[in-house]
């Protein structure tokens, strides 16, 4: 299995950026994808995932200015992050829980992860 996350970059708070996560090698709508970050001195940290049913669920802090979604077709999901703030500035990561773990929020449960890209936010 192999993700393929990108779209990270430089923006000012209060803009967008949107994260693609592109999988090969297990089907995305089979497994639970995970989107954490992780900043400088930091633990990794769930941000927002969607289960293989397609429910999705995400922190508190983004909630409301984050949307994940799915394209099965591509085998791709998607983190569009809107209002970005100087505080979602990390690496961020994707990843594929194939065994459908129950603690979708640890990383823990996760079995294959992504490179990573860079998001950092300017006040």
């Amino acid at each position: 299995v192999q993700l393929q996350a990108s779209g990270g970059g430089l923006v000012q708070a209060g803009g967008s950026l949107r994260l693609s996560c592109a999988a090969s090698g297990t089907t995305i709508n089979r497994c639970t994808m995970g989107w954490f970050r992780q900043a400088p001195g930091k633990e990794r940290a769930i941000v927002a995932g969607i289960r293989w049913s397609g429910s999705t669920f995400y922190t508190d802090t983004v909630k409301g200015r984050f949307t994940l979604t799915r394209d099965n077709a591509k085998n791709t999901v998607y983190l569009q992050m809107n209002n970005l703030k100087p505080e979602d500035t990390a690496v961020y990561y994707c990843a594929a829980d194939i065994q459908r773990s129950v603690a979708v929020s640890t990383a823990a449960s996760y079995d294959f992860w992504g490179q990573g890209t860079q998001v950092t936010v300017s006040s």
